[in-house]
């Protein structure tokens, strides 16, 4: 029986020294605005590459001399509220004229964000 006790001894010292390595949490409190917004981007950039996935669109955009893929790269490291307007301006347009405003709207996007030096697409064509 001794050596059950010494052996559950050491298990245990071995359990509290082992939880005594643990890491610190870090934790946020996260508002309800904070988590609406994320919802409502994954709707907007849902919405804006349903858009830009669509056969017509990609033909489009390989005519203008744009990679479909790097359409959709750039859309996605767009900010929040310019994903907003372009999936909301996508919304509000009839439907025949949706799909050269979505083109028209990216590549307004596409062309700030050359002048603001973020991107380097348009050295290339």
């Amino acid at each position: 029986m001794s050596r059950f006790k010494a052996l559950l001894v050491q298990v245990t010292m071995l359990s509290f020294l082992c939880t005594s390595f643990t890491l610190p949490a870090n934790a946020a409190v996260l508002s309800t605005g904070d988590y609406l917004a994320a919802g409502a981007r994954q709707a907007h950039m849902e919405t804006v590459t349903a858009a830009l996935q669509r056969e017509d669109v990609r033909g489009y955009l390989v005519r203008m001399g744009v990679d479909p893929e790097d359409a959709l790269a750039r859309v996605a490291q767009l900010p929040d509220e310019d994903v907003a307007r372009i999936a909301s301006q996508m919304d509000d347009l009839p439907a025949g004229g949706s799909v050269l405003a979505l083109i028209g709207a990216v590549f307004v996007v596409l062309l700030i964000l050359e002048l603001t030096g973020v991107i380097n697409i348009f050295s290339k064509v």
